[in-house]
């Protein structure tokens, strides 16, 4: 596979050699972008020796040598663009504040610039810089910014730094580096030929034309478990209550409004389906009569209400042999006894247990913090992104899937029917 190593201009750049040797070790094939202000740290040559590859230095050239040397070849921007066509990952190490900032406003005055903007492959960056530049609030937005662009960011480590301050700041080790994009590339296809129907927002239940019964979920997590999904190769259906969000781009979208519409649309495509994720915050109750017109106010009002359809019980009913179903569940209190009871009791083959009575995770955050439990284990995933942490989940639950696929070529039964 091919990685893209971009180097930024800073005393860290020099690390960047030591980086890619390391990425060649796992039989990587790594070429070099440099900056303009790098080449003020390291000489071209030094990347060109290593990687056997030309190193490009601008926009306009393409020598490995650097640029306005004898020998350089003169080559259009358009052909450079064939680097981000081609490559599997983009890393920047050293990423400068400079560089970072161009990366979240979008400005592309240079190859790296450019690169990073035409590149569909995933990205990582590792910042190196001065303690006050790091702690800036302008460099705190612009990484914030790139997170929510899914940027995996490589956080930097403290201690002594070139500039004489002692703080943040300083590049990450190497191995720390490495062991991110390794985990970034591992993730790039390996949910092909499986089809996800993921469940997502809160449900709606009338109780007349203007009302209605809901709940705080805004979709944030459904809607990042699609996304993930789609970019690791699987077919995606998200099946989505109303929420603010914009869908994820290459996933079929199935917009519903009540819990029985997400019911039907579910069981609909249940055939299609090889893993399931409700991660919709269903409405358990419905009121049993919904009012012709508005209802006005008057005083006190009693609403009868009436339980609604337990879809994910009904989905591990009917699922096929193979199946995986994994079901969400926001508690409050005794969070990890109620999803244990809930695993057990709905024979779901795992809980995504969430204790939304955490400050800044669960419902309307973009972090959440998440147990996730088996029936014979119980993972903590600490407090991250949610297209973080979509990633994680998705991890866990390809664990399930390899025994699984196992047991189905030995036409062994399936467990917890």
């Amino acid at each position: 596979m091919k990685v893209t190593v971009g180097v930024c201009g800073g005393i860290a750049a020099y690390k960047a050699a030591e980086l890619v040797r390391a990425l060649e070790k796992h039989a990587l094939d790594v070429h070099v972008v440099m900056t303009e202000a790098a080449q003020q740290f390291v000489q071209p040559l030094t990347f060109a020796a290593l990687t056997g590859h030309k190193v490009i230095t601008g926009l306009w050239d393409a020598d490995g040598s650097g640029a306005g040397e004898p020998g350089a070849e003169a080559a259009s921007s358009i052909e450079h663009m064939d680097a981000a066509q081609t490559t599997d990952a983009l890393v920047v190490a050293p990423a400068t504040a400079n560089t970072l900032a161009k990366f979240a406003h979008g400005i592309a005055d240079d190859f790296l610039s450019a690169l990073y903007l035409a590149t569909t492959a995933p990205v990582i960056v590792a910042p190196a810089m001065n303690v006050n530049m790091w702690e800036h609030a302008a460099t705190r937005a612009n990484l914030e910014t790139l997170a929510g662009r899914n940027v995996r960011i490589v956080s930097p480590e403290s201690g002594y730094l070139a500039c004489g301050m002692t703080g943040a700041g300083r590049l990450a080790e190497t191995e720390a580096i490495v062991d991110a994009v390794l985990s970034v590339l591992q993730h790039r296809n390996d949910l092909a030929g499986e089809t996800m129907l993921v469940t997502a927002g809160g449900t709606r239940e009338a109780l007349d034309p203007v009302r209605f019964l809901g709940n705080r979920s805004s979709g944030k997590m459904g809607y990042a478990m699609a996304e993930a999904a789609q970019r690791r190769g699987a077919r995606v259906i998200l099946v989505t209550a109303p929420t603010a969000l914009r869908p994820p781009a290459n996933v079929e979208v199935v917009p519903v409004v009540t819990t029985e519409e997400m019911r039907q649309a579910v069981m609909n495509r249940l055939d299609q389906t090889t893993i399931v994720i409700k991660a919709a915050a269903v409405a358990d109750y419905r009121p049993r009569v919904q009012a012709d017109q508005k209802l006005r106010r008057s005083g006190p009002l009693t609403l009868e209400l009436e339980p609604t359809q337990d879809i994910l019980a009904e989905v591990v009913a009917q699922r096929r042999a193979g199946m995986l179903v994994i079901g969400f569940a926001a508690e409050t209190q005794d969070a990890l006894a109620h999803g244990r009871d809930k695993l057990l009791r709905k024979g779901a083959d795992a809980i995504v247990l969430n204790d939304v009575s955490r400050e800044g995770v669960g419902f309307d955050a973009d972090r959440n913090a998440v147990t996730f439990l088996t029936r014979d284990r119980a993972m903590e995933l600490p407090e991250m992104r949610k297209r973080e942490l979509a990633d994680h989940i998705l991890d866990e639950i390809l664990a399930l899937r390899r025994p699984r696929k196992v047991l189905a070529e030995s036409d062994a039964p399936v467990s917890g029917d």
